[in-house]
């Protein structure tokens, strides 16, 4: 999980942050209401780390759990917190099982 310390990013920055094209971003924003990016006079987009969250709430409902877009969103609507939570959780257990599979593959170097 990519630390999240600046005020705002650009796409290109939370599409490399989350691993996903621009384009996706792009069309998330039309789908679901909830993203909101801000803009500047050149209608540059610029993303909060809340609007990152948000994202990543979108990513874990679509492309980990299947959920069509019209069900992700409902979902987000009803029990946004669960979800924050849930993908939270997942992310950290992603960290915490590739840190141990680097620690493995060290120690099969070794041996």
């Amino acid at each position: 999980m990519d630390s999240i310390n600046k005020k705002y990013y650009k796409i290109s920055e939370v599409a490399d942050i989350l691993n996903i094209p621009a384009s996706t971003l792009r069309f998330w924003e039309k789908q679901f209401t909830i993203i909101k990016p801000k803009r500047n006079t050149k209608n540059t987009r610029f993303y909060t780390p809340a609007d990152i969250e948000i994202i990543r709430m979108v990513y874990f409902l679509v492309k980990e759990k299947g959920l069509k877009l019209d069900a992700a969103q409902q979902q987000i609507k009803i029990n946004r917190h669960n979800v924050s939570q849930r993908t939270e959780v997942i992310e950290r257990l992603k960290d915490v099982r590739e840190k141990l599979q680097s620690m493995l593959d060290a120690l099969n170097a070794i041996r």
